[in-house]
């Protein structure tokens, strides 16, 4: 049987394939934090058909002849090239600007990873927690939930761009005559002292001790608590991260281990972007024109069956 059949019917195997990747390129093209993937392509095994070789005035050439088996699909890669940023009106969306990735933990306890920064607060068991759209628990730089006080209005919780979680309070600074600062009032009336503990006497209390203008001044100010620091994790190799649905990412030993951001001094730290989303990086032109490309080639296969199979044919009618 012609060798041709099989070569032929390899590379519209693997055209299937390629034109498979295309499109969920394109179904995921508004997917979050999404990652392009191209297909790869290897050949196959080589015959030899003759060591060595002749031209038509019998010298002999430095050459052999090898036919090849085909081609197949060698990898299908992701392209971890940064999205553009588009803004939202959602004070816990986050885009990373770097090679970081959100640390998530799964239903089943353990940590994903992703671009994905579609955030939002859930009662969780600890108490109001930030968690990605599922429910599940954006994790610390430690591995730790970050939760926050029920009581907190959302415009007084904020994120910068070195990924802490920082609650925002306005307080009162009291100085005694020699401009040493006493301690806080904030504005429910509690005593922070100089260290941040906050006790419940009241502001009133600490006045009615002698805390007059003529003795203390006043000023407004406003503090930040941070009540966490976003886990950003990178990888040596991210290609080889494990894909599972969800846009979550698990390691591999392919990608290797996790090198936390912050606590691994030798990665370069990410930025963070408080109300933006990080688009898929897949090109809408770019797809058509793999797509083209891929149905060009699937089509020349074909043509190569019909072919191999119009000289099978001549061959069976020689007998007639």
């Amino acid at each position: 049987m012609m060798r041709s059949l099989w070569t032929a019917a390899s590379g519209m195997l693997s055209q299937q394939t390629n034109l498979d990747t295309i499109a969920n390129n394109l179904s995921n093209i508004n997917t979050v934090g999404f990652k392009k993937e191209t297909t790869e392509f290897k050949s196959l095994l080589y015959q030899t058909l003759r060591e060595d070789s002749y031209d038509s005035e019998g010298e002999p050439k430095a050459i052999g002849v090898q036919v090849g088996s085909g081609v197949r699909n060698s990898a299908i890669t992701a392209q971890f090239t940064q999205g553009s940023f588009t803004a939202t009106d959602n004070p816990f969306d986050i885009a990373i600007e770097g090679r970081g990735f959100f640390m998530i933990r799964d239903n089943n306890g353990e940590t994903a990873y992703t671009r994905n920064g579609s955030f939002q607060l859930s009662v969780g068991v600890n108490g109001l927690t930030l968690t990605n759209s599922q429910g599940n628990p954006v994790l610390s730089r430690e591995g730790n939930e970050i939760v926050m006080n029920p009581e907190w209005s959302i415009e007084d919780i904020t994120i910068n761009e070195n990924g802490q979680v920082l609650h925002m309070r306005n307080v009162v600074q009291v100085y005694d005559a020699n401009d040493n600062l006493k301690w806080l009032e904030d504005s429910k009336g509690n005593i922070i002292d100089k260290d941040g503990k906050i006790t419940t006497q009241a502001a009133n209390n600490a006045r009615a001790n002698g805390t007059d203008t003529t003795r203390y001044s006043l000023r407004d100010v406003t503090t930040y608590d941070v009540m966490g620091v976003l886990g950003l994790a990178q990888f040596n190799n991210p290609a080889g991260l494990k894909k599972s649905g969800g846009t979550f990412l698990y390691e591999s030993d392919a990608s290797g281990e996790p090198r936390i951001e912050g606590i691994d001094t030798g990665v370069r730290f990410s930025k963070t972007k408080q109300g933006y989303l990080e688009a898929s990086n897949v090109q809408a032109v770019d797809e058509m024109v793999n797509m083209i490309v891929a149905q060009r080639a699937y089509e020349l296969n074909s043509k190569i069956i019909t072919a191999s199979d119009e000289m099978l044919q001549q061959a069976n009618n020689l007998r007639r």
